[in-house]
């Protein structure tokens, strides 16, 4: 199967065209075929046409492949990408296992096969170049039933998916002067998904997502190279995200263009939710269509529009990637929480029940608060999960004690000391878990020195722990600290650019800039929270405070109507008895801001 280029393309002007491209080229060889012949040679040949016949009408249309050449114990093919190549390679084999129906191993056709990727020359009758005969040299290596291929090719498969892949060393063949690395490569065994049990406790609390690489419908992008730059920024910015578990581009990328669907890529990267998406690219400006599909199901759940101009999609002041990364994982809580409301406990991932428990409980109805609480004692119960579980179960109880929904303050804080504890039990080192403790310490027993100290453990053991800095930027703000509030709160929303509770980070950084007097800002702030949950009283109470220092005493007095339609007993006695704040210089302004905004004594 030595294939060497012609010396000149214009030897005889009726010859066809020659063209260099990249293909991947399969040189299949009969195993042994001189002895089937002589032992049967109408036999032989009969079945070998029959499965010519079957490559060539069925097989190879499949995989977009061409048949360059039939010999009487061999193939030549061209396709134009390495996995259809490979793929192909695979069917052959199976193929072939028919046309030995009722006939003995000595009598079977066998077959070797070799594969390399490489620049060659193409017409439309042959392939010529020093690739064709490394492809024929790799099947050369190969025995009865075997696949050989080259670096070039091994180096764009995904083990495990593609094939597995074996690696042979380095191999020397005939006519070649230097060794030849080969591989050799076995069916890939099906993607199992890993049992709950298996994952690690923070990978199984959170949603697997994984991002393929856009692709380029029209225009001119070659590899899709403004896809994968999108793609990877987007991942980027997924995975600031403490509540995903973001597939890594590499991983992602190997998917590229398989024509998977979504409960395909999901049981290969792990993953729950796939974004897609494709494009077209103009002189300076993209039209991305995305889409992103539950795993299991491959049903999308999610999908959006953008057209932007390539230095806007780009703009590191504020990237279209941030703009999707934003809007995916809202999707994506907003599906968990759906998918919590809808379906028995039974049924959900650890992750569906958490993140629905979360959202549930920052809801305005007592039924869904309540809810959350069951969802949570539910996910305490399994095991590996109930550090985190017994950690949000404190949380859940302060906001019984904040919204006003408990009929006993005192017992209500026992129980969460009692959450928070066993939470630390169960992970000693969790940040979350001390930074809730701290919190219990702060809002339920006003002990803001042990909170500080929790806070700060919170920090030693993950100095990324957003829950953290927050709390500390309002016990800063309770204690009049105001510089240091303001920076702890920044660093908590830098923190936390896509958390699901935005609206709660906004609301408490709202509240450590009033120690500072940064009026203007905390409005601001207030009213980004608001405007994602009407239903958090504390929030009311800080654009209160924050409008009456701006003397906007009227629409301090709105604030103050919607806190009293959500807790329509609060007075300033009641804001004083609960404030954590209490013993420090910021209670007694802030009491008589809210009395100023017309809430009753």
């Amino acid at each position: 199967m030595d294939n060497m280029a012609p010396a000149s393309s214009q030897a005889d002007p009726d010859w066809p065209e020659l063209r260099q491209q990249r293909r991947a080229i399969v040189v299949v060889d009969v195993v042994e075929s001189v002895r089937l012949m002589q032992a049967n040679e109408a036999d032989v040949i009969d079945r070998w046409r029959r499965f010519v016949n079957e490559v060539r009408t069925r097989v190879l249309p499949s995989h977009g492949g061409r048949l360059v050449k039939s010999l009487g114990d061999g193939l030549l093919l061209e396709f134009e990408n390495v996995t259809a190549a490979v793929a192909c390679a695979f069917e052959l084999q199976r193929c072939v296992v028919p046309f030995n129906a009722t006939r003995d191993l000595r009598a079977a056709i066998r077959l070797r096969v070799g594969v390399h990727v490489a620049d060659v020359v193409v017409d439309e009758l042959d392939v010529y170049g020093t690739g064709v005969n490394l492809a024929s040299r790799l099947c050369s290596l190969g025995g009865p039933g075997e696949i050989v291929v080259s670096p070039a090719v091994r180096d764009q498969l995904v083990s495990g998916i593609d094939a597995e892949v074996e690696d042979l060393g380095e191999c020397y063949v005939k006519h070649i002067e230097h060794a030849v690395h080969a591989f050799r490569l076995g069916p890939a065994s099906a993607a199992q998904p890993s049992p709950e049990g298996t994952a690690s406790n923070k990978r199984a609390l959170r949603p697997g997502v994984a991002v393929i690489p856009f692709e380029c419908t029209t225009g001119d992008d070659s590899g899709d190279v403004i896809g994968e730059a999108l793609a990877d920024d987007v991942i980027s910015q997924l995975a600031r995200s403490a509540e995903l578990h973001v597939i890594s581009g590499l991983s992602s990328r190997s998917l590229k263009r398989r024509g998977m669907d979504a409960a395909e890529v999901g049981r290969h990267l792990g993953a729950g939710y796939v974004l897609s998406g494709r494009y077209r690219k103009s002189i300076d400006s993209v039209a991305l269509s995305i889409e992103l599909a539950e795993a299991p199901s491959s049903r999308v759940v999610w999908a959006e529009r953008y057209e932007t101009s390539l230095a806007q999609a780009f703009d590191f002041e504020a990237p279209l990637a941030g703009r999707i990364a934003d809007a995916l994982t809202r999707a994506i809580l907003q599906q968990e929480l759906e998918l919590a409301l809808t379906r028995p406990l039974p049924t959900l991932e650890s992750y569906t029940v958490l993140f629905g428990a979360i959202g549930l409980m920052h809801r305005a109805t007592r039924s869904e608060f309540d809810r959350a609480h069951e969802m949570l004692e539910y996910l305490s119960e399994r095991q590996g999960r109930a550090g985190v579980a017994h950690a949000w179960l404190a949380k859940w109880h302060i906001l019984r004690v904040v919204q006003g929904w408990a009929p006993d303050p005192r017992l209500e804080a026992s129980k969460a000391l009692d959450r928070a504890r066993r939470a630390l039990d169960a992970t000693p080192n969790s940040a979350l878990a001390l930074a809730i403790a701290g919190q219990v310490h702060a809002y339920l027993r006003k002990d803001l020195d042990s909170a500080g100290e929790l806070y700060d453990e919170a920090l030693r053991a993950s100095p990324n722990e957003p829950l953290a800095w927050l709390f500390s930027a309002t016990r800063h703000a309770y204690r009049g600290e105001g510089a240091q509030a303001e920076s702890a709160a920044d660093v908590a929303l830098r923190l936390s650019p896509l958390d699901p509770m935005a609206y709660y980070f906004d609301s408490l950084a709202s509240t450590a800039l009033l120690s500072g007097a940064q009026w203007d800002r905390s409005v601001e702030l207030a009213k980004r929270s608001i405007k994602a949950n009407r239903s958090h009283a504390s929030t009311w109470r800080t654009l209160a405070y924050a409008l009456v220092m701006l003397d906007r005493v009227d629409e301090a007095g709105d604030a103050v109507r919607a806190l009293l339609s959500i807790e329509p007993t609060f007075t300033v006695g009641n804001f004083l008895h609960r404030f954590p704040g209490r013993d420090g210089p910021m209670a007694e302004p802030w009491a008589r801001a809210l009395a100023a905004a017309g809430l009753p004594p």
